[in-house]
């Protein structure tokens, strides 16, 4: 799970104060993925030259091989992240959501990044 906004290329780009999520699936390759997270003086130069900065899946690719964790689900979530105020729908309906579906895929653990 991440808060760096990012999310499938063809999907809706967040926007600011977005308290939604994107679903990613764990197969996505690199290059279909990408970040509408924007805030000013935000530099997107590291996640473009590499989206483990943000959005670490080749090493958690990396602990499965070396049965350190178990598995990944199929899914991971994005959020976008410098919330403010109000957080409502992130408590009320989006957050419980991603729960629900972490939940129903098994998942025991999640990592959660920044950006």
């Amino acid at each position: 799970m991440t808060t760096a906004g990012i999310h499938l290329r063809g999907d809706t780009p967040f926007a600011g104060g977005d308290q939604s999520f994107r679903a990613i699936p764990t197969d996505t390759p690199p290059s279909d993925i990408v970040q509408s997270h924007a805030s000013i003086g935000f530099d997107r130069t590291a996640f473009q030259r590499d989206i483990n900065v943000v959005f670490p899946l080749d090493r958690a690719r990396e602990f499965v091989a070396r049965s350190e964790i178990g598995s990944l689900s199929r899914t991971c979530f994005s959020f976008m992240g410098a919330q403010r105020p109000p957080y409502d729908r992130l408590l009320q309906e989006t957050g419980p959501e991603v729960a629900r579906r972490l939940r129903t895929e098994g998942v025991d653990v999640v990592f959660l990044t920044g950006t």
